[in-house]
């Protein structure tokens, strides 16, 4: 976390608010507790927010621990001023990236049922201004953060076909892209997936493919030779109730938006001690 980081999400939140007028400069001690079961995230940041505030903490967990109600997952102490400034905002990164983190891990166990290889990843459905903890938090929760921003890979989606036609966006992404970018084509049917195919392309995504048909696309290129060096993701329409189907496609990767869009808060709270 930068240190700009740190004072915008502050300045967004107690703004030219003097605490001081308020909330007498006294020692205290204060305890962050958890009030359900999950995977905790969040923890760095919110060390990094105190260090700045120069307040102490101490704690026994680390991100990516199993958490349970009633756990006491950070023990702070200083100015009462300072660790009520920062109140909300620790929370609000706890609460939201262990929210996260605990969904993706979710997914991933359910996943693993079935088969060990294939990767839950996530999308670009993301907070605006949060997307890089919300992609950290799919990492502590055990998935794939999936591309960060479109200069990490090049993703021929539909639209990009209307304006340019297949043949034509896969040669100019060829042209344009780096030897160390990857390019991937969107495709929504088994016809226009053995066509890209043929094209010789790092990725194919399987877009809003019911997972018996994502399958036979798998068996077809397979059948075919076209497999060899391509890599498969399903993505659109995934959620708990299919995952395991979509698993066991013999895909390599299955893409999942709600992981972070729909994704729970977890609860947490601050109580002063003393």
């Amino acid at each position: 976390m930068l240190l700009k980081e740190i004072e915008n999400f502050l300045e967004e939140d107690v703004g030219h608010e003097d605490y001081e007028e308020i909330v007498p400069h006294t020692d205290c001690k204060a305890e962050i507790t958890v009030k359900e079961e999950g995977v905790l995230a969040g923890l760095e940041e919110v060390k990094l927010i105190f260090d700045y505030l120069s307040v102490h903490y101490s704690s026994e967990f680390e991100d990516g621990d199993r958490i349970k109600s009633g756990d006491i997952i950070l023990t702070v102490k200083g100015d009462g001023v300072k660790i009520l400034k920062a109140e909300r905002l620790v929370l609000n990164f706890l609460s939201r990236m262990s929210g996260v983190a605990t969904l993706t891990s979710v997914f991933v166990n359910e996943t693993r049922k079935v088969i060990e290889h294939v990767k839950v990843a996530g999308t670009r459905k993301t907070t605006p201004g949060f997307r890089k903890y919300e992609k950290k938090a799919i990492a502590i929760g055990g998935g794939d953060p999936h591309r960060f921003g479109l200069y990490e890979a090049v993703i021929i989606k539909d639209n990009h076909i209307k304006l340019m036609g297949l043949e034509n966006a896969i040669k100019k992404a060829k042209e344009k892209a780096s030897f160390t970018r990857k390019i991937e084509i969107e495709v929504e049917s088994i016809a226009d997936a053995l066509r890209v195919a043929e094209l010789k392309v790092d990725i194919i995504m399987l877009d809003n493919m019911p997972a018996a048909e994502v399958k036979e696309c798998v068996r077809l290129l397979n059948e075919r030779g076209l497999r060899d060096g391509l890599i498969l993701e399903a993505s659109g329409g995934v959620n708990m109730r299919n995952i395991k189907d979509f698993a066991s496609t013999g895909v390599d990767v299955v893409s999942i938006g709600m992981i972070t869009h729909a994704a729970k808060w977890l609860g947490f709270s601050m109580n002063v001690m003393e």
